[in-house]
């Protein structure tokens, strides 16, 4: 028997220290209701929870963002709202003025009204704010185009959403054209082309009007009487030279341009016997046509359809080369939990002269018929723009609930991996709790063990 060391009390106190560890851990886990309150406790797994946690707040704040994102939509489209009613008032009142039997006196009185109604969508286009920020005035989420080059000019440049910011070249262009038809006269007299006698009786029919005229009518007389007759038709009466000798030349061109326009003539007699075939009216023209979207032109007025410049409108206006700059500030909403995780909004301007509706005259019958249109076209834009700005708030919607899903699902993730399971480390604790009592039993006893040695010295 040894006294000096005393293995059984060694033993004994060594488990006793192993399970007094455990049961600390265990108390610690229970008061906390963690698995992992430090770093020692689970490394592998702390790493792993705390990306969890960082993707978890991400998302929740990206469901605040989004809910922001609404607001400012519901802002804007509820200001677009005061603005439909009153293009919906002007337009009453352009129908109203153009009724003939209202004097000039009652048409200055409603168009003191419509002008006012002018300054109040420019009010609402410059006030409405969300968080200091102007929505209406295309401040907010504005793109644009510019056009640079040496030849080729553009104007009423439009973009859309789905137009995609860049530069973007053109190595040709070419303007649409009119439809002619002309004829070269021969005349007895010399002078102004205009003066001249046709001499002889003559006939001659445009776009379905007949025109019958006597020898003596002058050439700036038919010109007058078709013009006058002909919609969208133009007489140009020039000079010809026959070898020295001045002839009268009369050409028929439609004031419109592009394969659209109308120009038909038929049954020419006398002086204007054989006029010539019709000809031209081609639309503008863009090379590369393609290599940047589709297009289709309407004389002029170019639109394209598909591509980088996909909603893209403007109106060409000279022949030539040209680069077209598109570019964009849109409002980006932060929707997810990391980078660029983004959805864009553009707002377009909503002011009376974006409208097309800032010069707006009832002062008479055809220019109230003309306002009528023109406000029709201006109520299409903002419903349009409504339109799009419900769209983008139901898409946000939507969002919000699926960004709800998937913090849900990370939290539950991260939770089995954080948090401690009660009822398995309850039974731990008792486990341990009783070990506890029984060590220190048994350290007492193994304490007592040496003094038996007393026996031995009796």
């Amino acid at each position: 028997m040894r006294i000096n060391q005393n293995l059984s009390a060694l033993n004994a106190y060594r488990n006793l220290v192993g399970t007094d560890n455990a049961l600390n851990k265990n108390l610690e886990r229970l008061s906390s209701g963690l698995r992992i309150n430090r770093a020692a406790d689970d490394a592998a797994g702390l790493v792993i929870s705390e990306k969890m946690r960082g993707q978890v707040r991400g998302l929740n704040q990206a469901m605040r963002n989004a809910q922001d994102g609404i607001s400012m939509i519901q802002t804007a489209e509820g200001a677009l709202t005061e603005t439909h009613n009153i293009l919906q008032r002007m337009r009453e009142l352009a129908v109203q003025s153009a009724n003939d039997t209202l004097t000039d006196a009652d048409r200055a009185e409603i168009q003191k009204e419509v002008d006012e109604l002018i300054s109040e969508i420019n009010r609402i286009a410059g006030d409405t704010q969300f968080n200091t920020k102007v929505l209406l005035d295309g401040s907010v989420g504005k793109m644009g185009a510019v056009q640079a080059g040496s030849v080729g000019t553009l104007a009423n440049i439009k973009v859309t959403d789905e137009t995609v910011v860049g530069e973007y070249a053109f190595t040709n262009s070419t303007v649409a054209t009119a439809k002619t038809a002309s004829k070269n006269t021969a005349v007895a007299a010399a002078g102004d082309a205009g003066a001249q006698q046709l001499g002889s009786l003559s006939t001659i029919t445009v776009n379905g009007e007949d025109f019958v005229f006597a020898s003596t009518t002058t050439f700036n007389q038919l010109k007058a009487a078709i013009e006058e007759r002909v919609s969208g038709a133009g007489v140009t009466i020039g000079t010809w030279d026959d070898g020295g000798t001045a002839r009268v030349s009369v050409t028929l061109t439609t004031t419109a341009v592009g394969s659209d326009a109308y120009l038909e003539q038929s049954n020419s007699s006398g002086a204007l016997a054989s006029f010539g075939a019709v000809s031209g009216g081609a639309d503008a023209t863009l090379t590369p046509n393609t290599t940047h979207g589709n297009y289709y032109a309407v004389g002029n007025n170019v639109t394209f359809t598909a591509g980088s410049l996909k909603g893209l409108q403007f109106t060409l206006s000279g022949a030539g080369a040209f680069t077209l700059e598109v570019s964009g500030d849109s409002v980006a909403f932060q929707i997810g939990a990391n980078q660029n995780q983004t959805i864009s909004l553009n707002i377009n301007s909503m002011t009376a002269a974006s409208l097309a509706v800032a010069s707006l005259n009832v002062g008479n019958s055809t220019d109230a018929g003309a306002a009528v249109t023109d406000l029709d076209a201006a109520i299409a834009t903002v419903s349009s723009e409504r339109a799009k700005l419900g769209a983008y708030q139901n898409r946000l919607e939507h969002t919000i609930s699926n960004l709800g899903v998937a913090s849900e699902n990370l939290n539950a993730a991260e939770s089995r991996i954080r948090d401690v399971d009660m009822a398995s480390e309850m039974m731990q604790f008792t486990k341990n709790q009783i070990l506890m009592q029984a060590g220190t039993a048994m350290l007492a006893q193994a304490n007592m063990k040496p003094q038996s040695v007393l026996q031995l010295l009796a």
